[in-house]
């Protein structure tokens, strides 16, 4: 089975350097960084948001976010493009959260009866769509659990499951950017996801909470 072109664990590696210099302030490692990885991030965002002027404004968001928190990548943790592609990711969805939240046109007081001064604010009886403490926490806890998982696959899976799952591509599109066969990649893929599943299912069997990941 061929492995990875060493061309690209020396881009990894740049990736990471640049991200290290840009966490030290460094405007020209960030715009290098800028260079290489925006085309992949605006990808990543318009694939989620699909207003193009919208998926725009979020990938300004996205590379301030970079210059600001390039000092919490941690490359024993994660792959340099992973991580841009999840805080691209992030920020997506967040742009869409934020159109649904937008203010309604109607409005939110309606009368109570016949009485045109006894109204009710009906925001006040709907329930939040907002996750709630208990549900943030577990949300951190499995990304965790998920990340610490994700560094007992192979460079090869961690890589692939990355370029599927993180920045949208298919298997297709995976085999082309690695220069490796179709069936490589999709054999990758599918044994990163199942020594995944067999970690999480072991984590969550520890933490004695049973995980159900629907036998996919």
């Amino acid at each position: 089975m061929p492995l990875p072109t060493a061309a690209l664990e020396d881009a990894s590696d740049e990736l990471s350097r640049l991200l290290a210099r840009t966490a030290l302030g460094d405007r020209g490692a960030f715009e290098a960084l800028y260079r290489k990885t925006s085309a992949s991030a605006f990808g990543v965002v318009l694939r989620i948001n699909t207003d193009r002027g919208e998926a725009e404004e979020v990938l300004q968001e996205v590379y301030v976010n970079v210059w600001r928190s390039a000092g919490s990548f941690d490359v024993a943790r994660s792959q340099p493009m992973t991580w841009l592609m999840s805080v691209a990711r992030n920020r997506a969805i967040d742009s869409l959260r934020r159109r649904k939240a937008e203010p309604a046109t109607t409005s939110r007081y309606q009368s109570r009866g016949d009485d045109a001064d006894d109204e009710e604010d009906i925001l006040q009886s709907m329930p939040s769509e907002e996750p709630g403490p208990l549900e943030l926490l577990n949300r951190a806890s499995e990304a965790a659990q998920l990340d610490r998982c994700m560094q007992v696959l192979s460079r090869e899976q961690r890589t692939s499951i990355a370029m599927a799952y993180y920045q949208g591509l298919s298997h297709q599109e995976v085999a082309q950017s690695l220069k490796q066969p179709l069936g490589t990649v999709k054999s990758w893929v599918r044994r990163g996801l199942l020594s995944l599943r067999d970690c999480l299912d072991h984590v969550a069997g520890l933490a004695g909470a049973p995980r159900n990941l629907g036998g996919h």
